[in-house]
């Protein structure tokens, strides 16, 4: 039986259920995704940080954002490297690389290797799973 990994955030089912939105819960603990195009954050050209909209963990910066035509907010590059965590993916016969929240575990989309410089990286990810905090919330607190 494969062991479960603990996270930092760790909470039940029903607590992200009281927390989250419903597609949120789907996307973030159940691995779905957002039909592309429809997201809040695939356009916005707002400077400030994206957290994970679980836990609040920093997670990509609006300068690592860019437009790559996929249908969901794309990033060349996180925060910190250890923000957010790899998984092999073979779902829905393809071979993809999750990516998920190092300290919730949450599901925030996929990472591939067609992205610009300075990485080649395009991080594919859910606007359900982000959370804008922009450079003018940051001034007001």
């Amino acid at each position: 039986m494969k062991k479960e990994k603990k996270y930092p955030v760790q909470k039940s089912d029903d607590e992200w259920k009281k927390e989250l939105t419903a597609e949120q819960y789907h996307i973030l603990r159940e691995k779905g995704t957002e039909q592309p195009g429809s997201g809040i954050y695939y356009q916005t050209k707002d400077k400030g940080t994206y957290l994970c909209a679980a836990c609040g963990n920093e997670l990509f910066t609006s300068e690592t954002k860019y437009e790559s035509s996929c249908g969901w907010p794309s990033f060349y590059q996180p925060v910190e490297k250890d923000n957010v965590e790899e998984a092999p993916d073979n779902s829905f016969f393809m071979h993809r690389t999750e990516i998920k929240c190092a300290r919730c575990g949450s599901h925030l989309g996929h990472v591939f290797e067609d992205g610009p410089r300075p990485t080649g990286l395009r991080y594919c990810i859910n606007s359900a799973a982000l959370k804008l905090k922009t450079d003018q919330d940051e001034k007001e607190s």
